[in-house]
């Protein structure tokens, strides 16, 4: 069964490419949700996969761009649908 699960990665994670690199790993993945810089200079991403997809995803999350480093990624469920067919990025 397909849940929501929001990762948000910190470290140097903003002006180095990361949105743009995991929309495509996402993309790859067939995952659907977005990917957005934060205020507070982390990236969020949200994702809808299967529960057991996601220890792979926050492995990926840590690899990132060759020029992000990244320090941490937290996860937790969300508990509200979402009605996305795809995956996108979100410019604010």
């Amino acid at each position: 069964m397909q849940k929501a699960f929001r990762l948000i990665i910190s470290g140097r994670v903003q002006g180095v490419g990361y949105r743009r690199w995991f929309y495509q790993r996402a993309q790859a993945l067939a995952l659907k949700g977005y990917v957005k810089n934060l205020a507070t200079g982390e990236v969020e991403a949200l994702v809808i996969t299967d529960a057991e997809n996601l220890p792979h995803l926050i492995e990926l999350a840590y690899l990132g761009p060759s020029h992000a480093k990244v320090q941490q990624v937290r996860s937790c469920e969300v508990s509200q649908a979402l009605d996305v067919t795809d995956f996108q990025i979100i410019r604010e």
